[in-house]
């Protein structure tokens, strides 16, 4: 198996992603999730649904009756266990998890120390997921060098997996391996980014982007860095890039149509809100949300251009209209704490509003969303 919120307005850059647990290419040979491991179906549906303590509850479950037979199914509810803590933010119960497992490339987490089980298997069957939360706990937990040592460790595992896929001649894990580089490579950056440390971002993109200089996502990422750093004319290269790629076709298929006008349009009205150009950014987001009305980002950063036009009633229906029609994408922390901050500058008595606000969230949220994001 292979598997923070300020109190201040923010502008939002890109869309949030969650890690799910996926399984190899091998689980073509097996008809349903649960052919694969015990009631992965369950696991899965649960964790689409953001239903995390349900998923600690069934995990508690099946180990108390003793309903997980083989050794990928135990470590298979490990990880599942242990990402639902952490989407809980419960990281000590988290690294607790992990810490049962002692050494992740243990002869007993792989296939053919069980010939018996798995005839013809072998390699590892630690979840990647695993891994990846291996490095990410120590990180939540304050110790950010050992988690960020944790991930370049994870990064060279992963290009040595891409190696051996290569001489192999593997396409299709060669493929999956490709993207879980870019996923690593995106984590380190993240965090050399959030520790200000914009030399090392700016080098790590450029060598995803040595070997890939078709993925409008990267150029994008490195065109935020460059706006960071002041490099305004870096950045409009780049964003110009990009829209090249989209006029030639020739992005490299990570994005629909839909999805690589929307970054255009975006990116132009980043660039708009750097020269304080605020009618001019509306407009660019009003276009990425008359082509797709689910796009939090553009949402978020047009009523933020309103707030700052001092059109703090537009705004504020912008952001409460989303939540109403799109609450499946348009409720994040980072939408929900600018509407607050909105409700405390128009409103007398934005606390009783901002109380109705968090019981509807209460209501509608996944378990892992903040709802402390409020300040009620």
């Amino acid at each position: 198996m292979d598997s923070e919120s300020s109190s201040n307005p923010a502008i939002v850059t890109s869309n949030m992603e969650n890690l799910s647990i996926s399984t190899d290419p091998l689980t073509n040979q097996f008809s349903s999730l649960n052919d694969i491991c015990f009631e992965l179906g369950s696991l899965q549906d649960l964790a689409n649904r953001g239903s995390w303590r349900s998923i600690n509850d069934k995990v508690a479950r099946a180990r108390a009756l003793s309903l997980l037979e083989k050794p990928h199914d135990h470590l298979t509810y490990l990880a599942y266990n242990a990402l639902a803590f952490t989407k809980l933010r419960r990281f000590n119960e988290a690294y607790a998890e992990l810490e049962t497992m002692e050494d992740l490339d243990s002869s007993r987490y792989r296939y053919e120390t069980y010939p018996k089980v798995y005839p013809n298997r072998t390699g590892s069957m630690v979840p990647f997921c695993l891994r990846w939360l291996y490095a990410l706990i120590p990180i939540k937990l304050g110790q950010r060098q050992e988690g960020v040592d944790r991930l370049y460790t994870l990064l060279d595992f992963v290009r040595e997996k891409l190696k051996d896929k290569e001489i192999k001649n593997l396409c299709v894990s060669l493929n999956l391996w490709k993207k879980r580089e870019i996923f690593v490579m995106n984590c380190i950056i993240g965090q050399h980014l959030s520790n200000k440390e914009f030399s090392v971002s700016l080098s790590l993109i450029e060598d995803l982007l040595s070997r890939d200089s078709s993925d409008p996502v990267l150029i994008s990422k490195l065109g935020y860095i460059q706006m960071q750093i002041g490099d305004l004319e870096g950045a409009k290269r780049s964003f110009s890039q990009i829209e090249g790629l989209m006029k030639e076709g020739n992005s490299n298929g990570t994005l629909s149509e839909t999805e690589l006008k929307n970054l255009v349009n975006r990116n132009k009205a980043l660039v708009y809100l750097v020269g304080k150009d605020y009618v001019s950014a509306v407009r660019e987001y009003e276009e990425c949300i008359e082509r797709d009305h689910t796009d939090a980002v553009s949402i978020n950063n047009k009523a933020l251009c309103l707030m700052y036009l001092r059109d703090l009633s537009d705004s504020i229906k912008v952001l409460e209209n989303a939540l109403e029609r799109v609450p499946t994408f348009a409720l994040n922390e980072t939408l929900v704490v600018n509407l607050c901050s909105m409700y405390e500058l128009a409103y007398v008595n934005h606390s009783d509003i901002k109380r109705t606000l968090s019981n509807w969230i209460a209501r509608v949220a996944p378990d892992d969303f903040d709802a402390t994001c409020t300040r009620t």
